[in-house]
């Protein structure tokens, strides 16, 4: 049996910013993850054994010294609590909440034969993480997919991100299937890829702005006359 725990610190009592810090823990698997106004700003991945700070470079994060040994401390800590919580709670019934949202979509607009990034994006589920697997006409695709530590939402719900890197095809089409643990079987988002449609607007605005032009000129020339007379 697995199980997590979600602790939140750090909640300024004004309404501008909120700040979270979290810790959790199961059997195999563990997190750590500093959150600024719902977004992620700094986590531990565990399986690289390094700290990421996940704001882009123009926001100039703050580096922490020591802080992703810290969160390997707070692994430890975590486990052995985790025992003690089992036993006290093991007369509650466990929380489970399926994912209330799946959706795919592109990183960048779609171009055919441009490499491009499939982006599936499941949330609103408990405990975490989940399992998420792509597919390519039906075969199961492994090479260039990524998949982000599980963020913590509002509501302590969570949220995760995976990624395939490819290449759009005519009629090729992908699926991205999420498993979780509170799912009596599994969610799949379909993605085909299809002609990008040809842009009208600006020929119809093009068209629209002439004819409003010849109106125009056609009536300043009947006012013109109708004025000389």
């Amino acid at each position: 049996m697995s199980c997590s725990v979600r602790v939140k610190a750090l909640i300024f009592s004004s309404v501008q910013h909120e700040s979270n810090a979290i810790t959790g823990c199961s059997d195999t698997d563990g997190e750590d993850v500093d959150i600024l106004d719902d977004e992620a700003m700094w986590y531990a991945d565990f399986n690289k054994h390094t700290g990421v700070n996940a704001l882009p470079p123009f926001a100039d994060p703050i580096s922490s010294p020591g802080q992703y040994e810290q969160a390997v401390a707070n692994q430890q800590i975590c486990k052995q609590n985790l025992q003690i919580t089992r036993k006290a709670m093991k007369d509650f019934p466990r929380e489970l909440d399926p994912p209330s949202s799946l959706i795919i979509y592109t990183e960048l607009n779609e171009e055919l034969g441009v490499k491009n990034t499939l982006i599936c994006y499941v949330t609103g589920f408990y405990p975490a993480p989940v399992n998420v697997s792509w597919t390519k006409n039906t075969e199961k695709v492994t090479e260039g997919t990524s998949i982000s530590v599980a963020f913590p939402n509002k509501d302590g719900s969570f949220r995760q991100t995976s990624k395939l890197d490819f290449v759009p095809q005519l009629g090729d089409i992908y699926s991205c299937t999420v498993e979780h643990v509170a799912l009596t079987q599994p969610m799949t988002k379909f993605y085909a890829v299809e002609n990008p449609e040809p842009t009208i607007g600006p020929a119809m605005f093009c068209g629209a702005g002439m004819t409003v032009g010849v109106l125009g000129v056609a009536a300043g020339t009947y006012l013109l006359i109708r004025g000389n007379k």
